[in-house]
């Protein structure tokens, strides 16, 4: 992605925004903003810690996620503890395409694994179980390895 100044950076979301359907508000914008620089994907309560100071309240950010969730541009996941969690869609691939995730088992830290590709070939036994939509791994992370 190339480097974009902060206008032309609010342009283009205020653009991609109006083009799912949904009014450009600054809370929208600053949710997508957020959201880039995430590394993994991010709770709730994670993404309004940082949001609150800069004026928009709890209510109105998880809002904003559910609105950006419905409309395709955000995808909201939940990792097996019960915290659903957002991370912004590529705009580049098709809606349901998925990546696994890796949640550590220590610290509870998310990683999404983009370049790794699981197979899920066709046939019956993938087929007596159903379809798969989500991987996700769980174990420790190098970080939480290196304290034991």
């Amino acid at each position: 992605m190339k480097h974009l100044s902060q206008a032309e950076e609010i342009e283009e979301i205020r653009q991609l925004v109006r083009k799912s359907g949904l009014r450009s508000t600054a809370a929208r914008i600053t949710v997508i903003q957020f959201l880039r620089k995430a590394k993994s994907p991010l709770t709730h309560a994670e993404i309004a810690e940082d949001l609150t100071p800069m004026g928009f309240d709890k209510a109105t950010v998880y809002r904003n996620l559910i609105d950006l969730a419905d409309a395709g541009l955000v995808k909201r996941t939940e990792l097996g503890d019960h915290a659903w969690r957002f991370e912004l869609r590529n705009p580049d691939e098709p809606e349901d395409a998925e990546h696994p995730h890796f949640v550590c088992t220590e610290c509870g830290s998310v990683s999404c694994l983009h370049d790794v590709e699981f197979k899920t070939p066709k046939n019956k036994q993938w087929a007596a179980v159903g379809k798969v939509t989500e991987i996700l791994l769980k174990g420790i992370c190098s970080e939480c390895e290196e304290e034991e």
